[in-house]
């Protein structure tokens, strides 16, 4: 009986210990995913009181890369194509109302703190910068079915962003990528009422 006692004992240790390593969260110095991140967007025209905006729905989608350089602390980039819509209309002229869509290369720039993985996941705080270069730049007019080019559009775009969301193992080396962006854009967009682009992301995708 002594034998047997100690025989399940042994089995229940081997078990447990086993299982504990297999749902350990795994240490990883790098982290690559793919990413779909639906947004909304806007343009900020600032003091400009003749001009009002509506937000409007946008996507991104791209690269993820977090780079360890210490325990929970990750340099996170990646490459993203941004398509950011807005509505703006102004007020001193009548029927100017105008779809405006820009879309960006970009490139994240963060700096990401992880908390200790468990065997659900963890969960991720960032903050840092965008660099962008622009991709395209179009305008519908109102009551219009054709979007044409923008005149005076800038090339480049930065942005600051802050965020935060968790990663939830599906996989021994497959993890499910879920999270909140804010992005604002501190660099001109348009010429034309000097707007700056701003937007909230919610990040969806799948780290490898």
């Amino acid at each position: 009986m002594n034998k047997l006692i100690l025989s399940l004992f042994f089995l229940l240790a081997t078990t447990f210990s086993f299982a504990q390593s297999y749902y350990s969260y795994p240490e990883k110095n790098i982290s690559l995913g793919l990413s779909f991140d639906p947004n909304i967007s806007w343009l900020s025209y600032g003091d400009n009181h003749n001009k009002s905006v509506d937000s409007k729905f946008g996507y991104s989608y791209g690269l993820v890369a977090d780079l360890g350089f210490a325990r929970n602390y990750y340099f996170s980039t990646g490459l993203s194509i941004s398509t950011l819509n807005s509505f703006v209309y102004d007020e001193s002229i009548a029927n100017s109302g105008k779809d405006i869509r820009l879309q960006y290369a970009e490139v994240p720039l963060s700096i990401k703190l992880k908390t200790n993985g468990s065997s659900v996941g963890r969960f991720y705080g960032l903050f840092g910068f965008t660099a962008g270069v622009k991709v395209s730049g179009k305008e519908k007019l109102e009551n219009s079915d054709q979007y044409q080019a923008i005149s005076g559009d800038d090339i480049f775009r930065l942005g600051l962003q802050i965020g935060t969301g968790g990663e939830f193992r599906i996989g021994n080396s497959l993890s499910f990528l879920t999270g909140l962006t804010y992005n604002n854009g501190f660099t001109r967009a348009i010429k034309d009422g000097s707007p700056k682009t701003s937007y909230v992301a919610l990040k969806l995708g799948l780290l490898f």
